[in-house]
């Protein structure tokens, strides 16, 4: 156990024994530091303007990650590098200064006008810049990697130029060539023993195993378990809520592992949704645009797929597709833990099988099979970063023209995601053609009664829910067992319907 939060600023090694637990990165920086070039915009982790660059110990090197600083809080960082806007330039020598290539690149694509969002642009680049995957990155992946940093004067074109200009620069810049020291200074910081802060206002703890997460969560059940903090975070910068004791989950080695026995992908709770991608996306590819339409990356990079679950929401955007493909939760106590099927984790708005002392510990999801076809589709106003209006996935399986199995999930339709019962009774066993679907678009009717709120009517959502099924058969008849479909489509012909993501933790 320890009770200093260290983390390397730039090249300076930060201790930190005394704050509030639920102090955020932001306030860190601007109150404490006096660093102001990190803007606050939202407040919430859709603007970027808070955007800093953290990195951690990967695979003998340095992973460069970009995250919301105004809901990251100070406790996350303890054994990393944290790095803004004041630390990309070169400033070694004090008779000039010499911009990072990202930067150099926004100065002359004139990619700047009122400032204000700069900041948080240069530092998505500078992630960018540093992932090997992004060297030969197109204009989509440019689109991808800065759709969580808004601009209201640029329309988005010089900023673009700049991040083409960047990433075809190289990775050549003095984080490379400091890196060996950067890791020395990082391996000085790091502990093996779990993080427990005490101050007048509340503690932190961050533990290393799941043995002592469900020894602490015994000693403190009114704690509040955090992964991400991209829900949990909205609750301080939004709510003004003071939470007293803080529980996170990102140190905990089990729940960061992603495992594949053959016959289920185990998926820790503590996993981000950017380290789960690729392996969901491999056995289900239709998941992987869906995953890049939740928030933007810095939400992608904190936010986890645990936390998603745990949270309970109706419109949380993994549950409906996962519970489509028959996915199970394990659920852990200092005792023992308890396999239960997703869908039976929610209960009702806001209530969730949760006993006592325990936490979500893994999610399973069940390996594809033969003739499988399964799609996702989510619905909203704004096609990247917003909440769904409903998110529709659909599982079946087709043998010889006939539906053999029928799985159908819904999110934003009712109190909890939910299974359409009726739905599915009209499909299996029934022939795999236009009049199955037909009756059993009738039928879904009489398995929800949604409401009406600011982002869609009740009627707008039955009727969409009932078309989804039409474009699952639509897209899925020609080909018969083309897992790869479902929202690729949506991309590839955006005007098929208006579609739009940001609910994690």
């Amino acid at each position: 156990m320890h009770d200093t939060v260290r983390f390397i600023l730039a090249d300076r090694v930060e201790e930190i024994r005394d704050c509030d637990p639920t102090r955020t990165v932001l306030e860190f920086l601007r109150e404490d530091r006096g660093l102001k070039g990190t803007k606050e915009g939202c407040a919430e982790g859709d603007c970027g303007a808070c955007t800093v660059v953290v990195g951690e110990l990967h695979n003998d090197g340095i992973r460069y990650r970009a995250v919301n600083s105004c809901i990251q809080f100070l406790g996350t960082l303890d054994g990393k590098q944290l790095l803004t806007v004041e630390d990309l330039a070169n400033n070694s020598d004090r008779s000039t200064s010499e911009l990072h290539p990202v930067q150099q690149a926004m100065v002359e694509q004139h990619g700047s006008q009122c400032g204000f969002c700069t900041p948080g642009f240069v530092m998505s680049l500078f992630a960018m810049f540093h992932n090997n995957n992004e060297q030969d990155a197109d204009r989509d992946d440019i689109d991808l990697g800065l759709a969580g940093n808004l601009c209201r004067c640029t329309g988005y074109a010089p900023i673009v130029r700049a991040a083409e200009q960047a990433l075809k620069a190289g990775r050549s810049d003095r984080f490379n060539t400091s890196e060996q020291r950067t890791i020395e200074q990082l391996n000085s910081i790091q502990d093996t023993g779990s993080l427990e802060i005490s101050s007048v206002t509340g503690k932190f703890f961050a533990p290393r195993t799941t043995a002592e997460l469900c020894t602490l969560i015994n000693a403190h059940p009114q704690a509040v378990l955090v992964a991400g903090a991209t829900d949990v975070g909205l609750w301080v910068t939004k709510q003004n809520r003071q939470l007293e004791t803080i529980i996170y989950l990102g140190e905990v080695i089990e729940l960061k592992r992603v495992k594949d026995d053959g016959q289920y992908l185990s998926i820790g709770a503590a996993v981000s949704y950017t380290d789960a991608s690729d392996a969901i996306s491999a056995s289900y590819p239709a998941f992987e645009p869906l995953i890049q339409r939740i928030g933007g990356t810095q939400v992608r990079n904190a936010g986890t797929i645990g936390g998603n679950i745990a949270n309970g929401s109706p419109i949380g955007d993994m549950p409906p597709g996962l519970i489509a493909l028959g996915a199970k939760l394990v659920l852990r106590n200092t005792q023992a833990s308890r396999t239960i099927d997703l869908e039976d984790y929610f209960i009702d708005y806001g209530k969730q099988d949760l006993r006592k002392g325990e936490c979500v510990e893994q999610v399973l999801l069940p390996r594809p099979s033969d003739k499988q076809i399964f799609a996702i589709y989510k619905i909203s106003k704004r096609f990247e970063q917003d909440i769904s209006a409903v998110c529709g996935a659909f599982s079946m399986q087709v043998e010889d023209s006939v539906i053999s199995k029928a799985r159908v999930c819904f999110g934003g339709m009712a109190a909890t995601p939910k299974r359409a019962m009726a739905c599915e009774q009209a499909l299996e066993g029934k022939a795999w053609n236009q009049e199955t679907i037909k009756q059993a678009m009738q039928a879904m009717r009489t398995d929800f009664t949604p409401l009406t709120d600011m982002r869609a009517s009740a009627a707008y959502r039955m009727r969409v829910a009932a078309n989804l099924l039409q474009r699952f058969f639509l897209e899925h008849n020609t080909t018969p067992y083309p897992s790869r479909l479902g929202l690729r489509y949506a991309q590839e012909n955006p005007a098929c319907i208006n579609e739009g993501g940001h609910a994690g933790d």
